[in-house]
């Protein structure tokens, strides 16, 4: 895993061309994601940054929007409707959100995808740092260390005035330069900087909104964070109750292709997907466990 998440990483940052207008920083984000084990995970997540605004978001996610995009840009050049056989699948990824950031941050827009539709809320963090004088060196970097509390957790940052984004990973910004580092005290996240390199652009409108304002769907739903909440840890306690409702209306005698009938493969289905939700019971803001 290791050698792959390496091989990923000296790709991108080769590819890089000094008349590029935004930045892309890479960081290897290592958790846990059930609470009662030791097992860690490893993603690669990025944050775009250019004058006006950032982009926090999974790198795989980036990849499904390319081929999107692909497919979406065919069909407009066509004047043909999107071929949505050949849409990626929008399979469950451990990391689905994407957080928004406008320059001067005064707020973030946090999105995500709910039951299979797509959902934000916009929330001012109560994020305050404690500057120490502590300094040290991460790589190039000179880093300095600062701690705040966010989410349920208390977290240790190293930031880096040689890259003056007063930004970083998540929803994490307000210090003097770009966070490097930052973990929770507990060690359940950490957060990496792992290399950058420049990109032509921040492409900040989700090709899924695109695509539902084309065809008179709601697109993004926006609400409260609370309701949000609400709306999420009903997900997680029945993840597979939109898919039910609308296997209901199958008729009963339908047959799956392996032959067994569409009730059997739907519990097995279903049993899986509670199975995982429960697995996956250390949010990175303690408060969106209930």
């Amino acid at each position: 895993m290791k050698k792959v998440l390496s091989l990923i990483f000296m790709t991108m940052l080769c590819i890089g061309n000094a008349q590029n207008s935004a930045h892309r920083f890479f960081y290897e984000l290592s958790y846990r994601p059930n609470k009662d084990s030791l097992q860690y995970e490893k993603e690669i997540m990025i944050l775009d940054i250019d004058k006006e605004q950032s982009v926090y978001q999974s790198y795989e996610l980036t990849v499904l929007d390319s081929l999107s995009n692909d497919i979406i840009s065919k069909s407009e050049k066509n004047g043909t409707m999107p071929d949505l056989a050949n849409m990626p699948d929008r399979k469950p990824i451990p990391f689905s959100h994407r957080i928004f950031k406008k320059y001067p941050i005064q707020n973030v827009l946090y999105t995500d995808i709910i039951f299979n539709d797509d959902y934000s809320y916009i929330e001012t963090p109560p994020i305050t740092w404690t500057i120490s004088n502590e300094k040290g060196k991460m790589g190039n970097y000179t880093v300095q260390k600062a701690e705040t509390a966010y989410g349920g957790r208390l977290w240790t940052a190293w930031f880096t005035t040689d890259l003056p984004f007063q930004d970083g990973p998540y929803k994490f910004y307000g210090l003097p330069g770009l966070i490097i580092q930052i973990e929770d005290s507990e060690k359940n996240y950490s957060w990496e900087l792992k290399g950058n390199r420049k990109i032509d652009q921040i492409k900040n409108i989700l090709l899924l909104e695109k695509f539902n304002k084309k065809n008179s769907n709601p697109g993004i739903r926006q609400l409260s964070k609370e309701k949000f909440e609400e709306k999420y840890n009903e997900y997680k306690k029945d993840p597979f109750a939109q898919i039910r409702q609308m296997a209901s209306q199958l008729p009963s005698n339908m047959r799956l292709p392996d032959g067994s009938s569409i009730t059997d493969g739907m519990r097995e289905a279903d049993k899986k997907a509670k199975e995982m939700a429960k697995k996956n019971n250390n949010s990175i803001e303690i408060s969106r466990k209930k």
